[in-house]
Formats: C-alpha cells, sequence, structure tokens
C-alpha cells in the first residue's frame, strides 16, 4: 500500500496519468494544424533571420553570435521599404500563429503522456526533437511578445537569445518535418476537409485510428472539428486585427497588443511612434541645446565641426535633401515620413572621406542604442541623411533633437537619435 492507502499499479501497467478523452483529438487534426504551420513558421524563420542581416556586424546590438553568425551580406538598401516588409511579415505572421501552435500542443498533448515513455532508438530521437520543437517555439513566442511589450523580465539579451533560440527551433523543425511527414500525409489523406467543415456536432464521430493521439474511451463531443477550426482561425484573425494598426498607420488605434507602436502626443509632425524617449535614454537637455549643440566629423585629415545653423544652410557644399521613407523596428511597427537633412555622403566628403568603408555614429545616448556602424554602400546612399526635420517640422526632442539618422532599409535601432559625432572609416 502506499502512503495514501492505495494499492500501487501492477508491474507492467501503465501509471496514472492525466485522462484525454477528446472525441476530435486526432492524426488529421493534428496533419490539418501540421500544414498551416509548415507553411508559415518557415516564413518567419526566414523572415527572423533577414532582420538579423538587416542589422549588420559590427554592432553593439545585437551581439556577437560566433559560428552561428550570418555570412557578410550586406542586407541592401533598395528598395527602401524591404527591411520594413521582412520585419513586419516576421512579428505579424509569428503572433497570428499563436492559436495554431497552442491547437497544435494541445492535439498532440496525449502523445507527450505515453507509456513507455521511450520505445526505440528512433522514438527516443523523435521524442527529443520534440522537446527541443515545442521548448524553443514557446521560448520563441513568450520572447518575441515580452520584446512588443517591452518587458524584460527575463534579464539578458532579447535579440542574442531570440537569434540562437531560432537556431535551435529551425534544427528541431528540420527534423520533425522528416519523422512526421509521411504520417502527416497518410492523415490527411484519411478524411476530405471539406467534409469535415460540412460536419455538424450531431454527426461529429472519433477517428478510427490514430495511436497515441485518439482516445481510448472517447467522451461525447462537445464541438465539432469545423467548430475547433474556426475557434482557431478566429483566434488569428482576432490577433492580425489587432496588430495590422503598426503598419497600416490609419489603423493605429486598434494596435492593442503593441504598446509602443501607439502615437504620442507631440510637436506637429512628429505624431509616429517612440521607442526610447529621451529621458529613458539620459540625454542632457543642455547638451543638445542648438545654441550649444555640435556635430563632429572624424576620419579625415582633420576633425570638421558643424553647427545646427551652418548644417540648415550649408550652401552648395551641404544641400539639404528631402526623402519618404519608412522607420520600421524590431516590435514591428513602422511609419513612414519626409526627412529633411544633410546627405551622409556630402558629410563624408567634407571630412575628406569622400568614400567611406563605414561610418561609426555615436549618440548622446549612453547605453547600448547609442552606437552603430552604417556600412559604406549605405552611407552613400543618395536618401542617406542626417536628419533635421521630419515632415517639415524640427524633430521633437524625443525622436532625437537636433539630428538624428535615417537610412533606407534600416532597423530604427540603427537610425541613431541625438547624434554627437560621424566617424568616417576607409577600412
Amino acid at each position: 500500500m502506499t502512503e495514501t492507502g492505495t494499492a500501487p499499479p501492477p508491474r507492467g501497467a501503465r501509471p496514472p496519468g492525466p485522462r484525454f478523452r477528446s472525441p476530435i483529438r486526432g492524426p488529421w487534426l493534428t496533419a490539418v494544424l501540421g500544414v498551416v504551420l509548415l507553411v508559415g513558421l518557415p516564413v518567419v524563420a526566414v523572415t527572423g533571420l533577414l532582420d538579423y542581416v538587416a542589422y549588420g556586424p559590427g554592432q553593439q546590438i545585437p551581439g556577437d553570435v560566433g559560428l552561428l553568425r550570418p555570412p557578410g551580406i550586406v542586407f541592401p538598401s533598395d528598395p527602401p521599404w524591404l527591411f520594413r516588409l521582412t520585419q513586419g511579415v516576421h512579428v505579424g505572421l509569428g503572433l497570428v500563429l499563436i492559436p495554431v501552435v497552442l491547437a497544435k500542443l494541445w492535439s498532440v498533448l496525449p502523445a507527450l503522456f505515453v507509456f513507455p515513455p521511450v520505445r526505440s532508438v528512433a522514438h527516443l530521437l523523435e521524442r527529443l526533437s520534440l522537446l527541443l520543437l515545442v521548448g524553443s517555439i514557446l521560448f520563441e513566442s513568450v520572447t518575441g511578445i515580452l520584446n512588443i511589450q517591452y518587458d524584460y523580465v527575463f534579464g539578458f539579451s532579447f535579440y542574442t537569445a531570440h537569434y540562437l533560440g531560432a537556431w535551435v527551433f529551425m534544427a528541431a523543425f528540420a527534423v520533425h518535418v522528416v519523422l512526421k511527414l509521411p504520417a502527416a500525409v497518410r492523415a490527411l489523406r484519411s478524411r476530405s476537409l471539406r467534409a469535415e467543415l460540412r460536419t455538424p456536432l450531431s454527426r461529429t464521430r472519433p477517428e478510427e485510428t490514430g495511436g497515441d493521439l485518439v482516445a481510448e474511451r472517447p467522451a461525447e463531443p462537445t464541438m465539432s472539428r469545423r467548430g475547433a477550426l474556426a475557434v482557431v482561425g478566429g483566434g488569428s484573425l482576432l490577433i492580425a486585427a489587432l496588430t495590422v494598426g503598426q503598419t497600416v498607420e490609419p489603423l493605429r488605434p486598434l494596435a492593442f497588443l503593441l504598446p509602443r507602436g501607439r502615437v504620442p502626443d507631440g510637436p506637429p509632425g512628429n505624431d509616429f511612434p517612440i521607442n526610447r524617449t529621451a529621458a529613458a535614454a539620459g540625454i542632457d537637455r543642455s547638451a543638445v541645446d542648438p545654441e550649444v549643440w555640435r556635430l563632429e566629423l572624424a576620419g579625415g585629415p582633420a576633425p570638421v565641426v558643424l553647427d545646427r545653423a551652418r548644417l540648415l544652410d550649408g550652401g552648395a557644399e551641404l544641400p539639404l535633401h528631402t526623402a519618404t521613407l519608412p522607420l520600421a523596428c524590431v516590435e514591428g511597427w513602422s511609419a513612414v515620413r519626409t526627412w529633411t537633412g544633410v546627405r551622409l555622403r556630402d558629410l563624408a566628403a567634407l571630412a575628406g572621406v569622400p568614400t567611406p568603408a563605414s561610418a561609426v555614429v555615436t549618440s548622446f545616448d549612453p547605453g547600448g542604442f547609442g552606437r552603430a556602424a552604417v556600412p559604406g554602400a549605405r552611407v552613400l546612399h543618395p536618401d542617406s541623411l542626417l536628419a533635421l526635420r521630419v515632415d517639415g517640422h524640427d524633430l521633437s526632442l524625443d525622436h532625437g533633437f537636433p539630428a538624428r539618422i535615417i537610412t533606407p532599409s534600416t532597423p530604427g535601432v540603427h537610425c541613431t537619435k541625438w547624434v554627437r559625432s560621424i566617424e568616417f572609416r576607409r577600412v
């Protein structure tokens, strides 16, 4: 007898465990959900890798990831909306797929409690890959949502951890697809999707075969399979409706789940989101006073120092240029604005480095976002600016006054605000 007074199970019998009696669980429903994830998750993963490439090498953020760093590919500057597209798809589709991921986990839950837990070497490998797959999906989803909510309770670098987690996911995903694809194809062929979508609750029956996924003693159905698919699809559509405002500005008020996507009150022309205010960055207001502020250009034969008046009226040497470019951030929000300022290539020429290999921009922000490297090709792009105005108005302090960087197809974190100096490098 046990301490609770109940008899232990006889040797060889299955120990007590959770009871799974839903009659709609089975290989077919699992395969249908799996097909959606088979198409959607690789898109999320690839766009995430492209975004990491867009951050470029040599930056403080994200940190170095060793052998897993992408090859030396320079993210293209054209079309200028490319990063906006990849980041928007990565975040938006990742959120939309969360109901499907949860439904898929629910559908395979009985398989996690099979007895004995390991039946063969192949079964052991399958379960290990499943453990890594489930763990990495949950890790990526949770850290991604927390990043959107600006809540870094995990205490480590989001960028690095999310990137490394993606590689674990992709490896486990590939193994899982190889092991499970034949069974999924058989399951999809076992039933007609059109017929299931026409089957009401009163005619819903358990699947005939399905190993660990089909309940031995199924309960009476409380929901049809078409009802279950409608609930999952409705959840995805709801998340899409609450997310699309991050990119489509007229729908910005609907961006309920993404607080950094909201539009703050501010001076004219500055009605677009702010991730980090001047106060949060610790900006000394006296240092960016237009009467005091100076821009330092380095890398040439001698340093060059410019004040704001010289930049605004630079004459033929530093003509003002206007470009309409998106500002897109890792949280998935973006905004298109018309920026006016001085071309980076003109500043490089004035500094004595007309064809730089890169430019290192330093901000008055003392934190990790206060320094960024701009690749040489991007410096020379005709629309890469040291922006002084937005939509015809001076930048607000929270948007980087007196000057910020804006370049085509660039992560917002590298569109440095409160610029103090630019060093143009030849190598």
